[in-house]
């Protein structure tokens, strides 16, 4: 089988060489990103894997335009941003029988069916995290646990359990657990969640998950953004689900809770990812546009439909977007005040 990790980023690098690592004389396994250096340094001296895990394992890659033949799996991880392109030149090199599984941010399924079509779309969420450091090197920031025991939750979008979901699990399974659930959508809006919290403040201060958990205020203001997702997957129909350790649903602030009442389900879900900086972050450090839109933003957009409040993810969208637009990574402190404001402290 021919098999193509499509956007090969910090965590594209991670699960193409995990895969291409397990599945060594068994599947041909292509890395395709855009970054010509990137791939340069992975043809030369393979994927490097720093931090929670010591890897480094040879491993094939392409650009774009080097790309042949008909790709049986392609494991999709571009930022949404780029769909369009990369959507629109991947149609050449698959067929009928082509599966796509997005794995990126937010809610990606609907838009990724429309180039290739519901019968060949697939889906699920990542449950680690890792950042770029330089071509041909990723920084897993996860701890490796999180990788082992909840690295992908995958699913049909019509919840059938197929023979190709198999096929995708037993691949991605070279990288760490990975659960067939029938449920993708409330999979879904739960990473949303995941992400609009900690990625999420996490781009609008400019640091990193622990840094947000040690802050009272952010920890705060992070509270009213969950309690909004979940308010918003409700009034969408969607029940949240258990991951990364905990139910999703019970970070609600429902009867007067506060945060004091879900401090610990934060500790549970998040200690592992503390040194974890979001890559919505890592994308205004590089001056390049994030996906707020995708994850904050379908929030905000799926919650005014309904007409639930988002003041706090709105907030955090404001603040990402003022610094993409100036060309500047926000400010820990001063964007911490505006929170303040928010919460009349």
């Amino acid at each position: 089988m021919r098999i193509a990790v499509l956007g090969t980023g910090s965590l594209g690098t991670i699960i193409g060489g995990l895969i291409t690592k397990g599945t060594i004389g068994e599947h041909e396994v292509t890395l395709i990103d855009t970054n010509k250096e990137h791939v340069s340094e992975l043809n030369k001296k393979g994927a490097t894997i720093k931090g929670f895990l010591d890897f480094n394992f040879p491993v094939f890659a392409v650009t774009p335009d080097k790309m042949e033949g008909i790709y049986d799996l392609v494991i999709l991880l571009t930022k949404q941003t780029y769909n369009d392109l990369a959507l629109n030149n991947l149609l050449k090199y698959i067929d009928e029988d082509s599966t796509i599984c997005t794995l990126q941010n937010g809610i990606p399924e609907e838009f990724v069916s429309e180039y290739v079509g519901n019968k060949r779309t697939v889906g699920g969420a990542v449950g680690f995290g890792a950042t770029w450091i330089k071509p041909g090197v990723s920084m897993l920031t996860s701890k490796y646990e999180a990788v082992k025991d909840y690295a992908f939750d995958i699913g049909e979008i019509n919840g059938e359990i197929t023979p190709r979901i198999k096929m995708v699990q037993e691949v991605l399974s070279n990288v760490g657990t990975t659960e067939i659930m029938t449920n993708l959508m409330e999979i879904r809006w739960s990473k949303v969640l995941m992400n609009a919290t900690f990625s999420g403040m996490s781009a609008a201060l400019g640091c990193t998950f622990g840094e947000v958990m040690d802050n009272e205020i952010a920890m705060r203001a992070l509270s009213y953004v969950a309690d909004e997702t979940v308010k918003t997957a409700h009034a969408n129909n969607y029940e949240l689900i258990y991951m990364n350790g905990l139910n999703m649903d019970d970070l609600e602030l429902k009867d007067n809770e506060t945060l004091e009442d879900k401090m610990e389900l934060y500790h549970i879900g998040w200690d592992k990812h503390r040194d974890l900086k979001a890559s919505m972050l890592q994308d205004l450090e590089k001056g390049i546009p994030c996906e707020i839109d995708y994850i904050n933003g379908i929030v905000a957009k799926k919650g005014q439909e309904k007409g639930v409040s988002t003041p706090f993810n709105d907030k955090v969208i404001q603040l990402v977007k003022d610094a993409e637009k100036g060309k500047y990574v926000p400010n820990f402190e001063t964007n911490l005040k505006e929170f303040k404001k928010m919460l009349n402290l």
